[in-house]
């Protein structure tokens, strides 16, 4: 299985949006954010051309980026998944990517610190973060032998503006 984690886009001021007394699962990315993500997403698919499946976390800002990023790769519609969402297990998703296809290509589309944790576990199988991952950036790990922790490969993280320098 080839995975694609991509962290959510620049989103709305968190403090800003709760002041309006509005929840935070609402909160939309900005018109910057947008912005970005389109030329980030472009530039990913010139890293990897084919998605079979996109999964995303049900709160607004995930969402939007996922739709962003399904219009880039073929009008690919992308599903909510609860395994995605903030405050969920890491097995919760490990179970989650070993009941679909091994040999898919399957991008994730979330939040931190949930993102980093699942790449450290399962890479290493300690959920002890050792990257920094920014908003629009996108991380591709590999399983070669089967889908459990500590069996993947990470392959590469790039940043946003490395993304968007690649749709020039």
């Amino acid at each position: 299985m080839d995975l694609i984690i991509v962290r959510h886009a620049i989103a709305e001021d968190r403090e800003a949006f709760a002041a309006r007394g509005e929840s935070d699962s609402l909160r939309p990315l900005t018109s910057k954010g947008h912005k970005r993500m389109r030329r980030g997403a472009r530039g990913l698919k010139q890293i990897i051309p084919q998605v079979d499946l996109i999964a995303t976390s049900p709160l607004v800002r995930a969402r939007q980026t996922a739709e962003i990023l399904g219009h880039i790769y073929d009008n690919t519609v992308a599903i909510e998944i609860a395994e995605l969402e903030p405050g969920a297990s890491l097995e919760s998703m490990l179970r989650w990517l070993q009941n679909q296809r091994s040999d898919a290509t399957i991008m994730l589309v979330g939040h931190e610190p949930f993102l980093s944790m699942l790449i450290s576990w399962l890479t290493t199988r300690s959920d002890d973060t050792f990257l920094e991952f920014k908003k629009g950036g996108a991380c591709f790990i590999t399983f070669d032998e089967g889908i459990y922790a500590g069996g993947a490969t990470m392959q590469w993280l790039v940043t946003p503006a490395q993304l968007r320098s690649l749709s020039a």
